[in-house]
């Protein structure tokens, strides 16, 4: 077995009337994203890059949007779901690096929380967590506040036998 190495992308609108939740963190704002679940887009890119990086299909293969069971759920417990999915395949992750495009509200704050979400959800030291925000700069929807969009990259390493060193 070898490291692999998976993309994860997601896309949200904003909407009123939605709590922002990103990373597992809720985040005061005017708006929040639309979606199935939370639509937390930052766990649900980490997910994808994980499955991706064993080819286990995506987000909604697992948790389909047309299921009433993951309606409204908490992302990080689809994500804790997903990191269970790498174990059984022998892997354990190994770090993630996100992307957060949006214009606002500004992430920078939130980050560190973030990561410590993230990094829980997935089993991992903080350390192993990237989470970067940056902002569109005036270029189409996502800098008119229409919503906001995630890249994740995901490594999984091939978990140690127990007695091994």
């Amino acid at each position: 077995m070898i490291p692999r190495v998976g993309i994860g992308y997601d896309v949200h609108r904003f909407a009123a009337g939605r709590a922002l939740v990103l990373g597992g963190v809720t985040i005061a704002h005017g708006q929040g994203l639309v979606g199935h679940s939370d639509a937390d887009a930052l766990a649900h890119a980490v997910a994808d890059a994980l499955l991706g990086a064993l080819a286990l299909g995506d987000l909604g293969a697992h948790f389909p949007d047309s299921d009433a069971r993951w309606a409204e759920v908490y992302s990080l417990d689809l994500l804790r779901h997903v990191v269970g999915l790498v174990r059984a395949e022998g892997y354990a992750v190994g770090n993630v690096d996100a992307t957060v495009l949006t214009e606002e509200p500004r992430l920078a704050p939130h980050v560190p929380a973030m990561r410590q979400a993230l990094a829980g959800a997935l089993g991992v030291d903080e350390r192993q967590v990237s989470v970067k925000a940056t902002r569109p700069e005036g270029l189409g929807g996502l800098a008119q506040g229409q919503g906001l969009a995630v890249w994740a990259v995901g490594l999984v390493v091939p978990r140690e036998e127990r007695g091994s060193k």
